[in-house]
């Protein structure tokens, strides 16, 4: 199922990803940024219903300078308290800035969203390959793109969705930005629950995945990239 994820993945096509029964017990559909169209963002917005985020790698948002919201808003009487997450007492929310890009009219619209998505993943590939970039001349904050930054070690780290759908990136070998939404349930008001976002999936012909099964493949992954590495 990894294998068949991980080319999705490569293909732009969506994937279904459900974290942990004992964590959020949440399923987002993702997709890789950088293929991002207007109809990507209908879909999540008409099928998903929840907050169409753009997750970052740990790395490129030290380099573009994204720093974690909760860390510029310590000062205030908003900041998010440690261990306040019901969810994830150990580590904070990976919410960074919300962006537009400076192309963008409004910013909202399903045309405005894409290219700002789409931007994002290339100033990411920029970073990563040591090329020049400067995050704010293309972008404005705020602005209806949310980004997540991810934590610094991944899943070593913290199992939220934006480091297991990083961490799906990583093994599919493309850009390290993914873009999710959360699919909620029009009926109960709460998230869509695991089997009807797995109906969901096989309706639209889509992969379903946990994030128990990210997280198996990752470690092994991971093992297999330091030996290669040890080898060269």
């Amino acid at each position: 199922m990894i294998d068949r994820a991980v080319e999705a993945l490569k293909n732009g096509e969506f994937i279904l990803l459900y974290d942990f029964d004992d964590r959020e017990g949440e399923t987002d559909l993702i997709i890789r940024s950088d293929a991002v169209t207007r109809r990507h963002i209908l879909q999540m917005r008409k099928d998903a219903g929840g907050l169409i985020c753009t997750a970052v790698h740990p790395e490129a948002a030290a380099r573009l300078g994204l720093p974690f919201a909760s860390d510029i808003l310590q000062t205030t009487d908003f900041a998010e308290k440690e261990g306040e997450i019901p969810y994830d007492r150990k580590n904070h929310s990976s919410f960074s800035l919300w962006v537009n890009h400076r192309k963008t009219f409004t910013g909202i619209t399903d045309n405005d969203r894409a290219l700002t998505i789409t931007r994002v993943a290339d100033q990411v590939k920029q970073s990563l390959n040591g090329g020049g970039h400067n995050f704010a001349a293309e972008f404005r904050t705020p602005g209806h793109v949310p980004l997540l930054r991810a934590a610094d070690a991944l899943l070593e780290q913290r199992f939220g969705q934006t480091e297991l759908s990083i961490a799906l990136a990583e093994m599919a070998g493309i850009t390290p930005s993914v873009t999710v939404c959360e699919m909620l349930d029009d009926e109960t008001g709460t998230a869509l629950s695991k089997e009807d976002a797995r109906k969901y999936a096989e309706k639209h012909g889509l992969i379903f995945l946990e994030g128990k099964d990210v997280v198996d493949s990752w470690k092994t992954w991971r093992k297999l990239s330091v030996a290669s590495h040890d080898i060269q």
